[in-house]
């Protein structure tokens, strides 16, 4: 599959729900969109999926459930992302079956070798790049170096550095051999989703004169 370079993640916002966030996003020329609580109900939350996964359908924007293979199932998204304390990616799969896009979570090389020798995983999302206060129990920042060498133990896995990233990360991070990367933070303006902001992340990754090269 070919994937979109750049994905969001939406947050728990008390003024914003997620599916207004998500058409901010796609509005603004994302075609990725990570639906990502930690406060919300299972039921809150597969609302929340439901409504995100219409406007991604509108605009048609690839769409991925963070946390919950269940979610993202009655949701019908496209996908789950999964981190190191979710299910695993092989139940996962067999909740799912084979042509939802399951995504996990990589934090170190013993992670990538793990997902990588897993074989179930379509892509990775490698991270931290630096410090971000929208993840509880934040994983090490990883320098240069170890997210070269993550990547190249991926191999045609693709990987999204994720953490703390802003625009102007564009072309350091592809550099290292990713294929993308995805943001949340660097997305919102006074609690609000910003076009502004929003799409200088898109109009960075399709300039990018790395993916140019």
């Amino acid at each position: 599959m070919i994937f979109p370079r750049f994905q969001c993640l939406t947050t728990d916002l008390s003024d914003v729900s997620h599916a207004e966030q998500t058409r901010a996003f796609c509005g603004a020329g994302a075609r990725w969109v990570q639906i990502r609580s930690k406060s919300l109900s299972f039921s809150e939350y597969l609302i929340a999926a439901q409504s995100s996964a219409r406007v991604c359908q509108e605009f048609g924007a690839l769409f991925i459930v963070n946390d919950s293979p269940d979610v993202a199932l009655r949701a019908q998204a496209d996908g789950v992302h999964l981190g190191s304390n979710d299910l695993s990616p092989k139940l996962a799969r067999e909740i799912l079956g084979p042509k939802v896009l399951i995504g996990g979570t990589v934090n170190s090389m013993v992670d990538a070798e793990v997902l990588v020798a897993d074989g179930v995983c379509d892509y990775a999302g490698v991270g931290p790049f630096r410090f971000t206060g929208t993840k509880q129990n934040l994983a090490s920042v990883l320098d240069s170096e170890e997210l070269r060498s993550i990547i190249l133990a991926l191999g045609t896995i693709p990987s999204f550095v994720i953490g703390g990233l802003e625009p102007d990360d564009v072309d350091n991070v592809l550099s290292f051999g990713a294929y993308g990367m995805a943001a949340c933070n660097a997305l919102f303006e006074d609690g609000n989703p910003s076009a502004c902001c929003i799409s200088r992340f898109v109009d960075a990754v399709s300039s990018s004169s790395i993916l140019a090269a």
